[in-house]
């Protein structure tokens, strides 16, 4: 017997022509008894070569019957006795390679998968991938390869364990824990898993990487769009009352600043261009003002977030447009802001106030949560009043009331 192709092999069952018929006998085999002992094997739907081929096999004529069936036993002592191969198994995988038993195979893969999540100690992701879909993302993020899938587990678990991170660079985080700093930069397969874990357990998550990361103390692009406010009082942070501040992520979360603001209402714009015009006109007699600068970045929501648990108590005006809406229900909602003055009837009084300083308004409606009037009164005038054109307005109502109003 040989472990090699025998050329009368190769004539008997090889060839491009007979390759249909041999993925049809190792399927019998690959889904037949594990230990690979078939009885027999019934073949339908010969073509003529392929009777041929079998009726060799069973030592007859070929004839023209459209099924065949083999004894396997006897076929294997025939191929044995005539040293081709030691059986019609054997036969077919030194023609076409090792089969797997797919029955075998799939218990072991399964039994591959469950030791994956056996190995898990981090409590946060066990319950994360205790979800069956959540468990689908770790298999597509490791290929479907369950020792790929362990090692990006294991490696999340150390990220978690290292959190909250108190202001420490993704960078360096990655590189000490990972060997790589860019081992947790948007899309590799253990970013994608810890980030998920961290939204799995956090009821505001924002989505952005920057801001779930900011959450944890895990600093990204930390110099970027820094916070900007005015004549917040605090102290452990250099400020000159009546100019406009800035604070960066890196500063917020390395170094919290003692804001002293609790019980004081501090009003939170959106726009950079409202707190110039407010430091000039009312310099040290302004009240606390935050900008959001937009949509919030992560300095923004990091400086909302501790100004909240000082004890602020905010109050909201923003850009009279769809995004503009958007913003102030975002703020309001997570915290826990006042709209001030910033209602439809403040809305049509700016439009017949100063017409020329409005512009049409595009895009989809957004409904104002604090007030649905508001959404269809700028839906009826289609116009938009960003926030610097009520200047003026702001200005008159800060030296006549207070905040509280």
């Amino acid at each position: 017997m040989t472990s090699t192709k025998d050329e009368r092999l190769v004539r008997l069952l090889g060839g491009a022509e007979l390759s249909d018929l041999r993925a049809r006998l190792r399927r019998r085999y690959e889904l037949g008894p594990a230990d690979g002992k078939l009885p027999s094997i019934q073949v339908s739907k010969l073509n003529q070569t392929e009777r041929a081929a079998l009726a060799s096999l069973v030592g007859r004529k070929g004839g023209v019957a459209a099924s065949i069936t083999i004894d396997v036993s006897a076929v294997d002592r025939a191929l044995s006795d005539a040293g081709i191969a030691p059986s019609l198994r054997t036969a077919l995988e030194l023609l076409d390679g090792p089969m797997v038993h797919r029955e075998t195979e799939l218990s072991r893969i399964r039994d591959s998968w469950t030791s994956v999540l056996a190995r898990c100690t981090h409590a946060d992701l066990i319950v994360y991938l205790s979800s069956p879909a959540n468990f689908g993302v770790l298999k597509r993020l490791s290929g479907n390869q369950p020792d790929s899938a362990s090692l990006i587990c294991r490696q999340a678990e150390d990220i978690l364990r290292r959190l909250p991170a108190a202001g420490t660079p993704r960078a360096q985080i990655a590189a000490e824990l990972l060997g790589d700093a860019h081992g947790l930069d948007s899309a590799r397969p253990v970013a994608t898993l810890t980030l998920a874990v961290l939204r799995s357990r956090s009821s505001n998550d924002t989505g952005d990487d920057r801001d779930t990361w900011a959450a944890v103390g895990i600093l990204v692009n930390e110099l970027a769009r820094p916070a900007l406010f005015l004549n917040v009082p605090c102290s452990g942070l250099a400020v000159s009352l009546g100019e406009p501040q800035y604070a960066s992520l890196r500063l917020l979360a390395r170094r919290p600043p003692d804001w002293a603001v609790a019980g004081r209402p501090v009003l939170v714009c959106e726009n950079p261009n409202l707190v110039a015009i407010l430091a000039d006109r009312l310099g040290t007699a302004c009240p606390p003002v935050v900008c959001v600068d937009g949509h919030l970045g992560a300095a923004q929501r990091i400086i909302l977030k501790q100004l909240k648990a000082s004890g602020a108590k905010f109050r909201y005006h923003g850009d009279y447009d769809w995004p503009g809406i958007a913003i102030a229900n975002n703020v309001i909602a997570k915290y826990n802001a006042m709209p001030w003055h910033f209602s439809a009837a403040d809305y049509v009084a700016a439009v017949e106030s100063a017409p020329e300083l409005v512009a049409p308004l595009s895009g989809r409606p957004v409904i104002a949560s604090w007030d649905a009037d508001l959404t269809a009164a700028m839906t009826k005038a289609g116009t938009k009043v960003e926030e610097e054109a009520v200047a003026e307005r702001i200005i008159d109502l800060l030296g006549k009331e207070s905040l509280y109003a």
